[in-house]
């Protein structure tokens, strides 16, 4: 199966020059998002970790459903103000703007190893900031896995830079 075929790009969304992945033919397709979970979690048996951090708001749905999966803790990176309980946050920088994101502050328990979990690697700004937040609270970010990086765009080679070990699943 080829999961690219699920995945139609829309030209310059959100602005000019952007194309979008809709991930929503994937989901849709019971088979083809069983079938992308099986391999994010044979990609994620390379790391030793004991919870999963899905990133606002795609993040959230691969997140659960290998969590779920994995048998594996899941905590949220959510975007700014949507936690009513004291929070870590961290901002910055996006392809076509800026952005933070928050992660409760007694989400995880001592000693969790995170991997970091989002659906699309772009510039690596989002990976990076989760990366910092995670750290910041006292936990360690044992790497980041992406359903599908946009190599282009050299994300992955700008996390290799901050030393946070990387994977996909798709590559375009």
């Amino acid at each position: 199966m080829n999961l690219l075929d699920y995945l139609p790009g829309v030209p310059d969304f959100p602005k000019p020059g952007i194309l979008f992945r809709d991930i929503s033919p994937l989901l849709a397709n019971p088979a083809a998002f069983k079938e992308a979970i099986h391999q994010l979690n044979s990609i994620a048996q390379e790391f030793d970790y004991t919870h999963i951090l899905g990133i606002e708001a795609r993040g959230f749905i691969f997140g659960s459903a290998l969590a779920h999966h994995a048998h594996k803790g899941l905590a949220l990176a959510r975007k700014p103000n949507k936690l009513p309980l004291a929070s870590h946050r961290e901002s910055y920088g996006l392809e076509y703007g800026t952005d933070s994101l928050e992660i409760a502050q007694s989400i995880l328990p001592s000693g969790a190893k995170v991997l970091l979990l989002d659906d699309v690697l772009a510039t690596g700004g989002t990976l990076i900031s989760a990366d910092k937040l995670i750290r910041s609270a006292g936990f360690e970010v044992v790497g980041a896995l992406t359903f599908l990086e946009i190599e282009f765009l050299n994300g992955s080679a700008l996390l290799n830079q901050h030393q946070i070990i990387n994977r996909s699943v798709l590559k375009t």
